[in-house]
């Protein structure tokens, strides 16, 4: 174990804790899904699990330029919150980090980004 940790700087690779790295999410499956059961819910506003791959696609673009620029705790609390209810989105975690005051794009997209969040069938 301690020969692999020690390979990895020689191989290039950059030594980078954890908490500095984008979460991964699957967003094809877990879109498929709350699409799946918007749909089911009979929601009238269901999202596309299409758009909802856009929307996460779009915010998860935006997080990747504004990532290591965010407080480590930031990252922490608000990618906890993105993962809550078992549905990771990086809507979410765009919102979160957003709301503290960190991830701000420029400029805003013209749709609002519903994705995979949890309050994509909230009224505004």
């Amino acid at each position: 174990m301690k020969a692999a940790l020690l390979v990895l700087p020689l191989l290039g690779q950059p030594a980078m804790p954890v908490s500095d790295r984008m979460p991964v999410f699957n967003v094809e499956a877990m879109c498929r899904d709350v699409s799946a059961d918007d749909k089911a819910s009979g929601l009238a506003l269901a999202q596309d699990a299409g758009e909802c791959v856009r929307d996460e696609t779009l915010a998860q673009q935006q997080l990747s330029s504004a990532w290591l620029t965010v407080p480590g705790p930031a990252r922490e609390s608000c990618e906890g919150e993105a993962a809550a209810a078992g549905i990771p989105s990086y809507v979410d975690l765009l919102t979160c980090l957003q709301m503290t005051g960190w991830a701000n794009p420029a400029p805003p997209p013209a749709i609002p980004l519903r994705g995979a969040s949890k309050m994509r069938n909230a009224k505004n």
